[in-house]
């Protein structure tokens, strides 16, 4: 596999995505979803396993932090970086109830989370959307093509038309970037 070929992957990837109407609609109603939340003083969670623990964290600290310009902060949050919380439920309970246990104290109707999961199958994401969708929240999957488990759990569906797991990952930063951008733009009049 060469440099170029891999390049060309990603690429060809994200010329799919360009292509589907369907996840161009899905990305807005996303970006609809996090304003609509936000706007009612609510929180936009995210949660994922691995690589896409780090794209939720990354993501997260965009909104909460800043994306563009300097703004007022959103409360936006991954649910794996309270290490002492994680590891004690999964030491007394099941890895699998992590998130869900969270979304139990921190999830309230109207609220947004993003579960993140290349495969879509993954146990504690797909048990975190099913006690958020309980409690009124709005989910939305980031998976591959296939969309997995989360498929049946997921309010808005962000199905990267790929199963290699590299590509997959690049697209749901590249759409995280864009909801940001699009959310910033929405709730706050660019000053700087």
């Amino acid at each position: 596999m060469s440099i170029t070929s891999i390049i060309q992957q990603s690429i060809d990837t994200k010329a799919k995505m360009l292509q589907s109407e369907a996840l161009v609609n899905s990305i807005q109603q996303c970006a609809d979803a996090w304003v609509k939340c936000l706007n009612n003083k609510g929180k936009v969670l995210f949660c994922g396993n691995g690589g896409s623990a780090a794209d939720a964290q990354h993501i997260a600290a965009e909104l909460s932090g800043r994306f563009y310009f300097d703004r007022p902060a959103l409360f936006a949050e991954a649910l794996h970086v309270n290490t002492s919380y994680l590891t004690a439920v999964a030491n007394d309970y099941s890895y699998d109830v992590v998130y869900s246990r969270m979304i139990e104290s921190k999830g309230a109707e109207g609220d947004v989370l993003v579960g993140i999961s290349t495969s879509g199958n993954s146990k504690n994401v797909v048990l975190a959307m099913q006690e958020a969708q309980k409690r009124g929240m709005i989910t939305i999957g980031f998976t591959g093509e296939a969309g997995g488990e989360m498929r049946n759990c997921s309010d808005i569906l962000i199905n990267i038309p790929s199963t290699d797991t590299p590509r997959i990952q690049e697209c749901h930063i590249l759409v995280g970037h864009i909801i940001c951008e699009l959310t910033e733009a929405a709730l706050f009049e660019r000053k700087n």
